[in-house]
């Protein structure tokens, strides 16, 4: 039989489902519909035989997709193989079957083995990803994907390539303030990406309408106020019917007619996960009503209808498809485990190029330049060289330039589409980054305030800082974030924090926190170059400071991460400190020389990776040791630095490693009171002073 085309009809006023004629075959010949319902018993087959693994002590944890199937196999259908990209979530093995993915690879997952081609063994199985089919491999939070989805959209538009972008979640996730974030902007900007809601109305064991106030609980109906937004709800058990629906979301979005997001409403045939039991708090009639729904029965019904399959044939390919499963989980069975000396390797990148960047060169010579005006030209001379960075956060475009106006005249010279204002949201400036990242561009984001970082907390953690190491080196995340920090610029609460000590509990991520103009430049286009997320840290009182300023280095000059600066030599004591405290430090230093002591001054750049050795040669010559920092004293970096210079340097200390940093308080508005709370100069010339004459 031809391959007939079918017909819809979507009403994108109220999002109805589609409509029109299917022919017989919902435009597909015999073989392609054989060919669905191979991938839907494969996926409903390798589900059960996992589970009778993990009965067995052979396999650890699953999270079945039984009930989706069809679905997840009309959406991969859709997708462009090479070009599109995809954002699944962790029931989507149907859909990644239908990509391409192997049984044999999806068992090494399962089962913890050395070459599973997802992740190493490194994540927990269900958890997809495929360089060959642009699928990033994902993380255990729920709705983190969306952001990162919608920046993968942007940057196929910025590379001018016509794909689009699958995103899936289940219902429940639709609660999280990043769906509604994702869904803003990508119908905002009209982008390429196809939300696809796989509502089976279980969240766990949260009925949907206790998760959503839709009417009815509709997604659909919660989303209905965002323009350019195709809207279509369709059952997604039948799989003529949500095919119909997948080719319509997939074209709507290729033609550059803006997002769309489906709501297809399946059933959840097993438990939410393997350490669940739906039975304690599903009625069994919500079971036994599901069971009527199984969309690998709908399908074959229709097939035998249509005289394509008979009972006979279907025993038959149905005990090949079994033979194939427990051959591919016998297979995996055998196969090494995974070595654990890999077990440290991928935190950072590891190609090497950190190593062949040509550092400290280049000319240091001619006029002073304030700090901010040092970041601000260091981002124009990278922008220059490198045509994949794009600038983008809150006021960062012209007229503005930013709160400080460390981006002005960047996107005057660079143009709108390289230099924009992202929403006022952190968790979408730093997700959709994500996403570009992951796509090959290099984005540089600013967060305005430190203060206000931490909507987008979980997706430098959990995402930006693990895609290398969850991937096993597949995918990587290099995005530069800048962020304004720090005090004595009578901010009050919100706007003086420090916020390194949280970061440095990150592996993955570099941080730097320079301390003068000269350096921030050569520290910033560094960071630009280097293929590892980078938070860099600037002090907003220091940006015009004149002790800040220095003579500008020109376009060559780079400094490398993990390098620590000898700013003051002395011989009585080591002061290990950044940031604004390295000024701080040098104003008290220079009133104990008037007393006859000598002491040493370093300033550590980068907080990660830290320049131990410069740190352990100057308190073995000095004997003693004093580290300095802005941020609260307790749980601060500074002890971080004193562990290490105790561990380390014990024999050679005359003397305790002593702290110094904020009192552990808010940081209030009044200046009197803001230097109550902060240390100052004053406070660090007579700590100083006491361990001098220890």
């Amino acid at each position: 039989m031809a391959k007939e085309k079918i017909e819809t009809a979507i009403d994108k006023s109220n999002g109805t489902t589609p409509t029109g004629k299917l022919d017989s075959f919902g435009g597909m010949t015999k073989d392609e519909l054989m060919n669905v319902l191979r991938i839907m018993n494969l996926s409903r087959t390798m589900d059960i035989k996992v589970m009778n693994l993990l009965k067995q002590g052979k396999a650890f944890f699953h999270i079945a997709g039984a009930g989706h199937e069809a679905t997840q196999v009309a959406f991969g259908l859709a997708m462009k193989k090479g070009t599109d990209w995809a954002f699944p979530y962790y029931r989507d093995m149907g859909f990644m079957l239908t990509l391409g993915m192997k049984p044999e690879d999806a068992f090494l997952a399962f089962t913890g083995k050395g070459d599973d081609p997802l992740t190493g063994s490194r994540q927990m199985p269900c958890h997809w990803s495929s360089k060959e089919f642009n699928v990033p491999t994902q993380s255990s939070p729920t709705g983190t994907q969306f952001l990162q989805a919608v920046g993968a959209a942007m940057a196929m538009r910025k590379k001018g390539i016509n794909g689009v972008v699958y995103v899936s979640s289940g219902e429940g996730t639709t609660s999280q303030g990043e769906f509604h974030e994702a869904v803003n902007w990508a119908s905002r900007e009209k982008l390429p990406v196809v939300f696809v809601i796989q509502n089976n109305k279980w969240a766990i064991s949260v009925p949907v309408q206790n998760q959503t106030a839709g009417k009815n609980a509709s997604i659909l109906e919660m989303t209905k106020g965002y323009e350019n937004l195709l809207r279509i709800e369709v059952d997604g058990t039948d799989f003529l019917q949500v095919n119909a629906a997948a080719q319509s979301a997939f074209k709507n979005a290729r033609q550059g007619r803006g997002p769309a997001l489906v709501e297809a409403h399946v059933v959840r045939l097993f438990s939410h996960s393997s350490s669940d039991d739906q039975k304690k708090y599903r009625p069994n009639d919500s079971l036994q009503e599901d069971l009527k729904k199984d969309p690998i029965e709908v399908l074959v019904n229709v097939l035998k209808k249509k005289e394509i399959l008979n009972d006979l044939a279907y025993t038959e390919f149905k005990k090949e498809i079994s033979n194939h499963v427990n051959e591919a989980a016998d297979w995996a069975l055998k196969q090494e485990e995974p070595k654990p000396e890999t077990a440290i390797r991928y935190v950072l990148d590891e190609s090497g190029k950190k190593d062949r960047l040509d550092y400290e060169k280049g000319k240091i010579e001619g006029k002073s330049v304030v700090l901010v005006d040092a970041i601000n030209h260091a981002l124009k001379e990278e922008m220059d060289r490198n045509n994949k960075i794009y600038v983008f956060g809150e006021d960062v475009s012209d007229g503005k330039g930013g709160v400080f106006t460390s981006t002005k005249g960047l996107s005057t010279k660079f143009g709108n589409d390289r230099v924009f204002n992202s929403p006022l949201a952190e968790a979408s400036i730093v997700g959709v980054a994500i996403g570009m990242a992951l796509s090959g561009l290099k984005p540089c984001v600013e967060i305005q305030f430190g203060d206000y970082i931490w909507p987008a907390f979980m997706q430098f953690r959990d995402e930006m800082v693990m895609y290398r190491y969850r991937s096993n080196n597949l995918f990587e995340a290099p995005v530069v974030t800048r962020v304004a920090v720090g005090g004595y610029i009578h901010g009050g609460l919100y706007h003086s924090q420090n916020i390194e000590g949280f970061f440095a509990h990150m592996p993955g991520l570099l941080i730097a926190y320079p301390s003068n103009a000269s350096d921030a430049k050569g520290l910033l286009k560094t960071a630009l170059r280097l293929n590892d997320p980078v938070l860099f840290l600037e002090h907003k009182g220091l940006y015009r400071q004149s002790y800040a300023s220095s003579v500008e280095p020109d376009a060559d000059y780079l400094l490398p991460f993990g390098k620590a600066k000898v700013v003051r030599e002395g011989n009585d004591l080591s002061i290990i400190t950044y940031g604004a405290m390295v000024h701080e430090s040098n104003f008290a230093v220079k009133k104990l020389e008037d007393d006859g002591y000598s002491v040493e001054i370093i300033d550590i750049r980068t907080i990660a990776p830290l320049d131990v050795d410069t740190i352990y040669k100057s308190v073995r010559k000095t004997g003693k040791a004093i580290v300095i920092h802005e941020d609260t004293l307790t749980a601060g970096f500074g002890a971080e630095i004193a562990a290490l210079i105790t561990e380390n340097c014990f024999e050679s200390l005359d003397g305790p490693v002593r702290r110094i940093g904020a009192l552990d308080a808010p940081i209030p508005f009044a200046p009197n009171l803001e230097h109550e709370i902060l240390p100052t100069r004053e406070k660090i010339y007579k700590s100083l002073k006491d361990l001098l004459e220890y």
